[in-house]
């Protein structure tokens, strides 16, 4: 099990992640202190991906106000904890928390980019804190097997080069986070 820190590049708070590759998949648990929009808020979060890094399972808390149980089969067909069909999210096999550089791992350890390629794939985004979830379209091109990929959120039209260490965790987003520990 690994545990690293970030911190975010504009306004206060952490993220705290354990992060655990087993036998049946990839597991990560977190938990964060942020705010938007000038309000303060926490979060806690788990994620379970399995072997081919398709994410299968997805549960957000955020203290003192909303939950979301998101469960997946891996080839982009969700419900949510009742068992409910979310229909707008067909064809996403990665999910992006907003407030975490996490879950930029997904993507780029599933798709096993080679130098230079480039993918645009639907994620289910979801926003914090109020754990609203919306389709959109993300692209991500690898500049460096392993170390560098340029994320691309093609509907707002933010890019950024994201490094990464040998489990694919961030280690810088510019502009976005800073991991903390550890350094490298």
């Amino acid at each position: 099990m690994r545990e690293v820190r970030w911190t975010p590049e504009e306004g206060d708070g952490v993220e705290h992640l354990a992060f655990d590759a087993r036998a049946d998949g990839f597991y990560a648990e977190s938990v964060l202190i942020g705010e938007r929009n000038g309000h303060p808020y926490g979060l806690a979060y788990r994620v379970k991906c399995d072997l081919q890094w398709r994410t299968v399972h997805a549960w957000l808390k955020v203290i003192g106000g909303p939950e979301l149980d998101l469960h997946g089969d891996g080839e982009g067909n969700w419900h949510d904890g009742h068992g409910l069909v979310l229909a707008s999210l067909a064809g996403c096999i990665d999910i992006d928390i907003a407030a975490t550089p996490y879950t930029n791992t997904l993507p780029i350890r599933r798709l096993q980019l080679a130098k230079g390629a480039r993918e645009t794939i639907p994620v289910a985004f979801i926003s914090t804190p109020d754990l609203q979830i919306s389709r959109v379209e993300q692209a991500y091109t690898c500049v460096e097997p392993g170390s560098e990929y340029r994320y691309e959120g093609i509907d707002t039209g933010f890019a950024a080069e994201l490094k990464v260490d040998e489990d694919g965790l961030v280690i810088d987003y510019p502009t976005m986070f800073t991991r903390t520990l550890p350094l490298a």
